[in-house]
């Protein structure tokens, strides 16, 4: 699955996935970027 990462500014694939429910009871997918280190979200089911 992919996301985009804010610092590289391209989508990059998620290292160490994990799912995760928002406030509202949506389904994300929650991760880290490959290349930065940096965390990045995605919205929906993963």
């Amino acid at each position: 699955m992919e996301a985009y990462c804010m610092k590289c500014r391209a989508k990059r694939e998620i290292r160490n996935p994990r799912s995760v429910t928002l406030k509202n009871g949506r389904p994300a997918t929650q991760g880290v970027c490959p290349v930065c280190g940096t965390k990045v979200f995605r919205i929906g089911k993963g």
